[in-house]
């Protein structure tokens, strides 16, 4: 029956001339859009917040849901899901042993709650820094490429500028010691602001610091965004990771905030093809739906654009 689905869904998406019969667009490879497809697809754990907060899901069973529920077999993390774990090894081998045992693919851990990296005080900076290296120890050690971080400051445009590139250039460097890169998430504030973030970025000077676009993460403040798609395209050329984000879906399956066909353009025109991260953050549906819903889009997009 999904073979079945899939075939109608690529005629109905490529417009099959009456001559052309299914079983020769299958026969001419067109079918085959899995064995070198534009994108992968993962899954961020902040997707289930709700439940996760809610106890209704605990967190070692994430990636298991990841699989079993989704067909998705790559994961993002957020460390407060797991916050008083970073240095337990038993705990993070369990982690880890699950992820394996479904063959699931652990890509990154998304850190909050560690302080400010560009905080104004010297101090307090350095602080933030440090409370930052557990979480790229956790993160090698469960095979992860990345850590998400924030690159939140105060000050004046310029000031928060020059704070964000020290200390994110501090972090940066422990985590080259541990072949572990630190990217930035666009994630409220001056971070929202494609243009800084990139700018900050690019000051930073190093190979392993990056950033997460994600595709929804625009509030500057109260009643000021940046243009999504503007800052999409800004922050693609430094991405070692993507955040689709998604909260409500049409009749027909399209996010209504959001043209993901624009969106992926962008992403693939910057020469990207790792993977993109569904993260449903909607109140319509239900996590599980959003999920499902984000990932159906997905991959009629990815075919769309391929063919």
């Amino acid at each position: 029956m999904e073979s079945l689905g899939r075939r109608e869904f690529l005629r109905r998406s490529i417009g099959i001339a009456g001559g052309l019969t299914i079983m020769g667009l299958i026969s001419s490879g067109l079918t085959g859009y899995t064995k070198r497809l534009l994108f992968k697809i993962s899954l961020a754990e902040w997707s289930l917040h709700k439940a996760l907060f809610a106890g209704e899901v605990d967190h070692l069973d994430f990636a298991s849901i990841a699989m079993g529920e989704f067909g998705i077999n790559a994961v993002e993390y957020v460390n407060v899901f797991f916050f008083e774990k970073a240095k337990d090894r038993a705990y993070l081998k369990e982690m880890k042993s699950r992820a394996d045992s479904e063959g699931v693919k652990s890509l990154l851990i998304m850190c909050d709650s560690e302080g400010n990296l560009g905080d104004p005080d010297n101090i307090a900076r350095q602080k933030a820094v440090e409370n930052h290296y557990k979480w790229v120890e956790a993160a090698k050690f469960l095979g992860c490429h990345s850590i998400r971080v924030n690159a939140r400051s105060e000050g004046t445009y310029t000031e928060q500028m020059v704070l964000a590139v020290d200390g994110l250039r501090r972090l940066t460097e422990f985590g080259d010691q541990h072949s572990m890169n630190v990217i930035v998430e666009n994630h409220g504030g001056l971070s929202s602001n494609g243009k800084w973030l990139s700018e900050v970025i690019r000051r930073v000077d190093h190979s392993r610091c990056g950033t997460l676009p994600d595709f929804g993460n625009f509030k500057i403040k109260e009643g000021e965004w940046y243009d999504r798609y503007k800052g999409i395209q800004e922050l693609m050329p430094y991405a070692k990771a993507v955040s689709a984000k998604s909260h409500d879906f049409d009749s027909d399956g399209n996010e209504i905030h959001t043209d993901y066909f624009r969106m992926i353009h962008i992403v693939l025109d910057a020469g990207y093809n790792g993977y993109v991260g569904i993260e449903y953050e909607g109140k319509e549906m239900s996590e599980m739906e959003g999920i499902k819903a984000t990932k159906v889009l997905l991959e009629r997009v990815r075919i769309e654009i391929g063919i």
